[in-house]
């Protein structure tokens, strides 16, 4: 039976089903080819694991994260440092004096003022072989002092190289100085004239260095360094880009449990640093907030006693006149008073008297925003409210108006940066003055119900007589004066018990401290990991764009799929030095192969008697037809058949060549008449094999192969010759083969492996399924027989497993993956 073969269906049906058409990727053969080029995979893996190596040892810059945390105390009462306590008015509560820690810790007023006493804009740093590290300023056996009032060139490394003693080398870039230099203290830049590259110098510590775009000098640090440096490289910032590069590291989160928990962190390329900085954040913070306090308490005092005095004075104004009332009008004592109802007004009225008293004060505080008068800020308390967000945004307007005095001397009124300081003020205004409407709002509508309840009240007494309701007034006005001069000097006493128990509302549960932990970043392991998947995935990918633009055929079980067509045999690749391989190697896998298309052609063409046509085609030429012809018609004349071969690809002889014999005259020679048939019959060394050759290539090739004369001519071989090989011309690029296949009892088809472009199968699949040609069977030519043949199909065919049978056995050696199979198999076989 013919591998393949295929049982025939209705013409109808195989109509319907499409032929041809091969998927368009091949999963078995992809991974096929990843498993042949496996040492690809473990170069890259090696490669990548270098580079992975030298990143993390050279390149990577460690991220370190440092943590504080504090605890903000409940009893905190002044201005700028907002307690937890609920706000009365709307029953909001939670940590908004945590809220306004956090906005101080991260707002550009604080940070610029650290970085300005601490000189943070000065960057410590030193270089090795390939890798910098940058440094804590401790690190530095010296300190880089600036002169503010010179301009200074910023991120323009300075080198200061050890010579001994106190003595360093300042050693700038070769290249890269500018005319462009930032003032520390106007914090803008100034041009200069262009100037040449400093040169080197020498510079003792306490010696002030100077050159057109810098001006410093080296401070010895008072601590020894731990380590010692062969160079620091200093590089200065400016105030803006420090303070946005600090604010971008800080992270502040509260506990979970506990709100009044702050959990403060820095990150940083080196641990000292975030270290100190946190810790002298926090100490800066507590000096800050406590001197806020100290004055917004005395503030608040001064102004509570102001109103207390003048308060005192209209209470004994109202006493003398209840006094009179009297004891000259005798009303001291009315009959059936209505008490439930003078009980209730006088409540409401106290009530009345503080919301005016808290009205009083916010029309103080509204007073100094307005006028910028910050330093005679009085405390919300006064006013009956404790907001941390209004607090931050009035402590921030605050920072903005001072902000704006210093660039007023610099820069004129209609300048961007005025124009954007202007903008911020604003929206800090709008900030604050619509909190204190809110609470304006608020009052007044608590004032509105207490009157309207006060109306109600007053309609129960209207039916006294005119001098005792005249009493009555009076005594109301007297408890209101009194209930306001109680609700000041209730909060005034508060505010002294504040003053005389001063002391700061934050306290530092843990500082931050290097306990030696590890760097938090960068993640080294899934760099390595990326850059070595990165790398291995290189040949994986140009694998798979190779077998998806690949259209070769390279799959035996996919082509016959796709074909449907039945397969003749399978044969290895040529390793001889011509293509009369079934003649100097019958014993080679490749001549047992030919041996089997024999067999199986007998089957394509049938059992009847008589001579047979084998008819031997392919796509293009290059694919092997005329080497399949030549061995094929080799073992049919070798089992005694009498045998001819025809070499009718008149545009491109070949066979001649093999044989050794002369093409001077050929078929072309015979079909124009120029020679009789027994003049272009050769023999050859197998006495059954005959070879007619192409002859010369005639101008009209296809015309002399359609030609009557050459039909007749084949009928006429067929009444010599038991077995008629026809070398026909490649059916891709002409139509002959075609017009011959009408005459022929079997038809070979040669596909090449890894050399037929798929596409060009699609026509003669076509034609045979479409009943246009028949006995169609094909051979795969040129496989890759260390692969084995059953690879992608299962029959087996190749060298390799003989193990001696062949003459190939003797020097071939199994591949790896079949060493490997055996030797396995051998082992769970074992008894």
């Amino acid at each position: 039976m013919i591998p393949g073969k295929e049982t025939k269906v209705e013409k109808a049906e195989s109509q319907k089903e499409k032929h041809g058409s091969f998927a368009l990727f091949d999963i078995e053969h992809f991974l096929r080819r990843v498993l042949r080029n496996w040492y690809w995979f473990v170069l890259m893996f090696f490669v990548g694991y270098g580079i992975s190596w030298m990143y993390s040892k050279y390149y990577a810059q460690n991220i370190y994260a440092s943590n504080l945390s504090l605890s903000i105390s409940n009893n905190t009462s002044s201005y700028f440092t907002p307690s937890q306590s609920i706000n009365f008015i709307w029953g909001q509560g939670g940590n908004q004096d945590g809220v306004y820690l956090k906005k101080m810790l991260l707002s550009r007023t604080h940070n610029e003022f650290l970085i300005k006493e601490l000189d943070l804009f000065v960057n410590y740093s030193t270089k090795g072989v390939i890798k910098s590290t940058y440094l804590d300023k401790d690190d530095s056996p010296v300190f880089l002092q600036i002169d503010r009032k010179h301009g200074q060139q910023v991120n323009y490394p300075i080198t200061l190289v050890p010579k001994g003693g106190d003595s360093y080398e300042v050693v700038l870039p070769e290249e890269g100085q500018s005319p462009n230099l930032y003032s520390f203290e106007s914090e803008s830049y100034t041009t200069i004239n262009p100037f040449e590259r400093p040169a080197n110098k020498i510079i003792r510590v306490g010696d002030w260095y100077t050159s057109p775009n810098l001006r410093f000098r080296l401070l010895k640090n008072p601590v020894k360094p731990k380590i010692k440096l062969t160079n620091i490289i200093v590089n200065l910032n400016t105030v803006n880009q420090t303070v946005n590069d600090i604010v971008s590291t800080i992270n502040v989160e509260f506990d979970k449990e506990i709100n009044t928990i702050m959990i403060i962190s820095k990150t940083g390329y080196n641990l000292n640093s975030t270290v100190n900085f946190l810790n002298m954040s926090v100490k800066q913070l507590q000096k800050k907030r406590q001197a806020d306090k100290v004055l917004v308490d005395q503030n608040t005092s001064v102004y509570l006693k102001e109103n207390l005095d003048n308060i005192r004075k209209k209470l004994d104004s109202s006493a003398n006149v209840l006094n009179y009332m009297k004891t000259t009008e005798k009303l001291y004592d009315i009959k059936d008073r209505d008490e439930k109802s003078l009980t209730e007004i006088k409540d409401l009225e106290a009530k009345k008297a503080d919301i005016e008293s808290k009205i009083s004060s916010l029309n103080q505080i509204k007073n100094s925003l307005e006028s910028q008068n910050f330093e005679k800020m009085i405390s919300t308390n006064a006013a009956g409210f404790q907001d941390g967000l209004f607090s931050a945004s009035v402590a921030e307007l605050k920072a903005l108006y001072l902000k704006r005095r210093e660039m007023a001397l610099i820069y004129k009124p209609n300048s961007e940066p005025m124009r954007e300081i202007n903008r911020l003020i604003d929206e800090a205004k709008v900030s604050s003055n619509g909190a204190l409407r809110n609470y304006y709002t608020a009052y007044y509508t608590e004032i509105n119900k207490i009157n309207q309840k006060v109306g109600d009240a007053n309609s129960e007494l209207a039916t006294y007589p005119e001098k005792q309701r005249k009493y009555l007034d009076a005594e109301r006005g007297y408890n209101m004066i009194e209930a306001t001069y109680n609700s000041l000097l209730t909060r005034q006493n508060d505010t002294q018990l504040r003053m005389a128990a001063n002391q700061s509302d934050i306290s530092v549960i843990d500082p931050a401290k290097n306990v030696g932990q590890p760097p938090i970043g960068p993640n080294v392991k899934a760099t390595k990991a990326g850059i070595i998947g990165g790398l291995l995935a290189l040949p994986l990918l140009f694998i798979l764009l190779g077998e998806i633009l690949d259209s070769k055929i390279r799959n035996i079980k996919e082509l016959l799929n796709a074909t449907k067509i039945p397969l003749l045999g399978v044969i290895g690749n040529n390793n001889h030095e011509n293509m009369l391989t079934v003649l100097d190697q019958p014993k080679s896998s490749v001549s047992e192969a030919f041996r089997g298309v024999r067999a199986n052609v007998r089957f394509l063409s049938g059992e009847g008697g008589g001579s047979k046509v084998i008819l031997v085609t392919s796509s293009v030429g290059g694919e092997g037809k005329t080497y399949v012809s030549i061995n094929l018609a080799s073992v049919l004349g070798l089992s005694d058949k009498k045998t001819i071969l025809l070499g009718m690809d008149l545009r491109k002889p070949k066979i001649f060549g093999d044989f050794k014999i002369d093409n001077k005259f050929g078929i072309s020679n015979y079909l124009t008449g120029e020679v009789e048939m027994s003049q272009i019959i050769n023999k050859t060394r197998i006495p059954n094999l005959d070879v007619a050759t192409s002859g010369p290539i005639p101008p009209n090739p296809s015309e002399l192969l359609m030609s009557d004369k050459n039909i007749k001519f084949i009928e006429d071989l067929k009444k010599i010759y038991d077995f008629i090989i026809i070398d026909s011309p490649p059916v891709g690029l002409v139509a002959d083969s075609y017009e011959l296949m009408k005459h022929s009892d079997a038809n070979i088809y040669v596909v090449r492996h890894e050399y037929t472009e798929k596409y060009m199968l699609k026509m003669i699949t076509e034609k045979y399924h479409g009943g246009e040609i028949g006995h169609l069977g094909l051979v795969y030519n040129d496989y890759n027989t260390k692969q084995g043949y059953g690879y992608g199909y299962g029959y087996g065919y190749g060298y390799g497993y003989g193990y001696g049978y062949f003459d190939e056995d003797k020097n071939y050696k199994e591949p790896l993956l079949i060493r490997i199979r055996n030797k396995v198999q051998s082992i769970f076989n074992k008894k």
